[in-house]
């Protein structure tokens, strides 16, 4: 459409534009004029004034196009390439051997006054640090700043360990405070800066320093580790730095492993106070893993770390006394095996931190059976806790490997007691070791059976294994009662001849069981028992019975094993022909469809 024709249009919607107002005006004239006269006007159909047309838009000019701008390349960040770190670590190790210089090689030659050097050491570090501070803001100066501040924090530990050591100016105690000021000072920074890196070595240097300035390994080391991690915890809040965390735990787990060696080899050294540092740093490495979990990426190392953590109150048999021994595997076993049970409440225990925790307790529980208990009670004790935690965990898998665990330890045990010579020749026990082998053959046969009741659907290998356990157990039982009962003569063969008599009456149990099963699938497993453990019982009386015993045993074996297998074959017999009997008529019975 040419321009002509647009103005036109234009000009024609100006127009009625015009003349609808002109007749709103005459119609609003016209109705005033019938109110003013009286007259009744008929009301008029509301009036709505067309819209004004929308002028269609013109083109617009042509515009010259605009040239197109390079893009400005933006500056990358800054790379902290390998090389900028390998010197800067350079140039630490070369200025801590010229401190070191300064402050030991200079006194031996007779060079400036020592106060002349440990004043020299602080102004150094100092200079260190601030510099680090100041290069920090620049870019490309993060590897530097904190090569440096590291290096002005290691120059400020050497100079307390001059004070405390080389020139003795200054006590341990306040030594010790001294480089927790200035290792708090330098964690701050790190944490401002975000750098786990200056934190490490911080924490580092601190731990194996501070022996050097406690003048060995004492118990006011330990506590000033104690404190120096619990200290460095809230630091670490918020950060994911497992391995600043690393770093706390093996300061306290290191110095406390070292310190109860040398109580153990005879250092003068307060028993009581070493175990509840033990104690303590347990507590501290469960309650710091439980404070970094929610905001950590790594939940198994960290709980990892808490179990190094509680090594120490493990191993502190070594130089504590056997209550306080026990007390503190126990209370660990009992607080990891707590938080174990609460996983699902609380924040970042993961199922995986759980199972490790759990594995832990575990492991704290049988330290304090060994330590608590003597050789032939840690069999029973074991095999009780194997059952009591097979019934209550028998829908967790961990539980229930731990509990084939403590079973395996007991069983061990046991054969230590009991081992299969004492089957073959009768050997007397004492009193206590024989009532301990009877307990622990009954709960044996009772880990057994519930460790194979239970897992019998994930693995077909543990009945098997457990219908060999039930049967030596049961044999150990038996012989072994025969044994305290009649001696080694008449006791011996009467154990054995109720040993064989057993087995066939588990065998019968097992096939009873099987018939009155209703489903065919869950029958395979106890009637391969039934028959397998009647072939056991039948190779028994006929290669060791019949030429081991003799009079009466003999004849009574014999006829006690023979009128059970002929009722057990004809009640077989007869409840599969009930069973035909039945599906015969289940299938005569059957209802026809009609119409």
């Amino acid at each position: 459409m040419s321009q002509p024709h647009q103005a036109a249009l234009a000009r024609l919607s100006q127009e009625f534009s015009v003349l609808s107002q002109q007749l709103t005006r005459v119609g609003a004239q016209i109705a005033e004029l019938e109110r003013t006269l009286g007259t009744p006007a008929p009301v008029p159909p509301p009036y709505y004034p067309p819209p004004a047309p929308y002028p269609y838009p013109l083109p617009p000019p042509p515009v010259a196009a605009r040239p197109v701008a390079a893009a400005v390349a933006l500056p990358s960040a800054p790379r902290e390439g390998w090389i900028g770190k390998l010197l800067a670590a350079a140039g630490v190790a070369v200025t801590l051997i010229g401190v070191v210089l300064l402050l030991v090689l200079a006194a031996q030659a007779g060079l400036l006054a020592p106060g002349v050097r440990v004043a020299g050491g602080a102004v150094l570090a100092g200079a260190l640090v601030a510099s680090a501070v100041l290069l920090h803001g620049r870019a490309g100066g993060r590897v530097g700043a904190i090569a440096m501040a590291a290096t002005g924090i290691a120059a400020a530990y050497l100079d307390v360990v001059a004070m405390t050591t080389i020139y003795g100016w200054v006590a341990p105690v306040p030594g010790l405070v001294l480089a927790s000021v200035i290792g708090g000072g330098a964690l701050v920074l790190a944490r401002r800066w975000n750098s786990e890196q200056l934190a490490v070595l911080v924490l580092g240097p601190l731990a194996v320093l501070a022996p050097v300035v406690a003048d060995g390994l004492t118990v006011l080391l330990v506590v000033y580790m104690l404190a120096l991690s619990a200290a460095s915890l809230p630091v670490q809040v918020g950060r994911d730095w497992l391995w600043m965390h690393a770093a706390r735990v093996a300061a306290v787990t290191v110095s406390l492993l070292l310190a109860l060696l040398a109580a153990g080899f005879g250092a003068d050294s307060d028993a009581y106070l070493l175990g509840g540092a033990c104690g303590i740093a347990a507590l501290l490495a469960v309650i710091s893993a439980l404070v970094l979990l929610p905001g950590t990426s790594r939940p198994v190392g960290t709980a990892l770390l808490a179990t190094a953590g509680v090594v120490p109150a493990l191993g502190a048999a070594v130089a504590v006394n056997q209550l306080l021994a026990v007390l503190l595997a126990a209370a660990v076993a009992a607080v990891l095996l707590v938080i174990v049970l609460l996983h699902r409440r609380l924040p970042g225990v993961t199922p995986a931190v759980a199972a490790i925790w759990a594995a832990a307790s575990a492991v704290a529980a049988v330290v304090a059976v060994a330590v608590a208990f003597d050789g032939y009670i840690e069999a029973p004790v074991f095999l009780a806790m194997a059952v009591v935690l097979t019934v209550a965990g028998r829908h967790s898998a961990v539980a229930l490997w731990i509990a084939a665990a403590f079973t395996a330890i007991g069983a061990l045990i046991y054969t230590e007691y009991a081992p299969p010579g004492h089957l073959v020749y009768a050997t007397e026990l004492t009193g206590p070791e024989a009532l301990s082998v009877l307990v622990a053959s009954v709960l044996l046969i009772a880990a057994a059976v519930s460790l194979s009741w239970t897992t019998a659907r994930r693995s077909r290998a543990i009945p098997a294994v457990a219908l060999a356990v039930i049967g030596y157990a049961v044999t150990v039982f038996t012989v072994t009662a025969g044994v305290l009962i009649g001696g080694r003569g008449s006791g011996f063969l009467a154990g054995h001849m109720a040993a064989t008599i057993c087995w066939v009456a588990m065998a019968a149990a097992l096939l009873w069981y099987a018939q009155r099963t209703a489903d065919r699938a869950a029958r395979t497993a106890p009637i391969v028992a039934g028959l397998t453990l009647t072939g056991a019982a039948t190779a028994k009386l006929l290669l060791f019975d019949l030429g081991t015993l003799d009079g009466i045993f003999r004849v009574v074996v014999f006829i006690v094993v023979g009128l059970a297998l002929l009722v057990m074959g004809t009640g077989y017999a007869r409840s599969l022909a009930r069973n035909d009997s039945t599906h015969s008529q289940q299938r005569h019975a059957s209802p026809t469809v009609t119409e």
